[in-house]
């Protein structure tokens, strides 16, 4: 049995169906799934069972002999969540929860960290894991530090011998887009975004830079394909022999104007781009540039080559958001 929290969300469900892919049997998906169409994400899945989140633990005990592995990818996710004692419960409760429940049964987890633990980027975006490199990192919202604090906790609890699962991983996830993200409202990835105004007839619309260093529409982040992140994960279930914190980037920044440009390639539609002002409140936290270092996974043994821009933005488009059917 693997069980996958937040296994109808964006990157779970696609986690879902690559491991139903493999013959992987009695999967078995945390989720809350609410009143949209959320519930699409799995609804081409085989399951063993999907559970509310209040019931996992009682679920785990039940079948404790049975749990293979567990993908913890369930969290609030918004940057712009503001109830930090829910942020609490949450992401960091319920994520060290699981890690003290994996310790006793022996369960590897792997469990989702996140690139807004490196705040500003001012730091650097190394994934080394040891307590003295997490100190000097400076999330800029409750979303990024819960996360940061969850990596702090295991990196100490790690560092002084204690108890940890067989394997363990934790995953800083860059700016990952890809089918199954249309739930996620404002927090979907901008190739979601520009496609849905470009098929309006509107242009696409992109901030414009206050600094000088960046153009309008320069400004870079690491965009990797959901299923790079996917391919990671099974790669870290089939590896057992390796744990420990890693960036899910592909290592290569790319301007918002190369990201637009793939999406109307894409499209076949000649560009047309806007310029717009970024709200007040966005401009003092608002990261120019993001890249993932990517060495210590390389190091660990991923050797598997990480999709290109223009490859993903294409095949995101014409194999989902152009069909009847955009679901993986």
């Amino acid at each position: 049995m693997i069980v996958v929290t937040g296994g109808a969300g964006f990157i779970g469900s696609n986690l879902v169906a690559a491991l139903e892919r493999r013959g992987c049997e009695d999967l078995v998906v945390c989720d809350r799934l609410g009143c949209d169409d959320k519930w699409r994400n799995i609804a081409k899945r085989a399951l063993a069972d999907v559970i509310p989140p209040d019931g996992l633990f009682a679920f785990l005990d039940r079948h404790a002999d049975r749990v293979r592995t567990i993908f913890h990818m369930g969290a609030i996710s918004a940057t712009t969540e503001r109830d930090a004692d829910l942020i609490v419960r949450t992401n960091i409760r319920t994520t060290l929860d699981l890690w003290d429940w994996c310790c006793r049964h022996q369960v590897p987890l792997i469990y989702a960290s996140s690139a807004a633990t490196y705040g500003d980027g001012t730091a650097g975006f190394d994934d080394a894991g040891d307590p003295g490199a997490l100190a000097r990192l400076h999330p800029l919202n409750a979303y990024g530090w819960s996360k940061h604090m969850v990596d702090r906790r295991i990196a100490a609890l790690v560092a002084r011998g204690e108890p940890t699962p067989p394997q363990w991983a934790g995953l800083k996830f860059f700016n990952v887009y890809g089918p199954n993200e249309y739930h996620k409202g404002d927090m979907r990835s901008v190739v979601h975004k520009l496609f849905e105004a470009l098929s309006a007839g509107e242009p696409a619309r992109l901030f414009r830079s206050y600094r000088p260093d960046y153009t309008d529409g320069g400004q870079v982040r690491d965009f990797v394909h959901v299923d790079d992140a996917v391919g990671v994960m099974l790669w870290l279930m089939e590896t057992p022999q390796i744990s420990g914190l890693f960036n899910v980037g592909t290592g290569k920044a790319r301007a918002w104007l190369d990201l637009a440009n793939a999406v109307f390639a894409a499209m076949d539609r000649p560009a047309e781009i806007a310029f717009i002002d970024m709200p007040e409140g966005l401009r003092a936290k608002y990261q120019y540039f993001t890249q993932a270092s990517v060495d210590r996974l390389l190091q660990a043994g991923y050797d598997r080559p990480f999709t290109s821009l223009e490859q993903g933005v294409d095949r995101y488009v014409r194999d989902f958001l152009a069909t009847a059917d955009p679901y993986c």
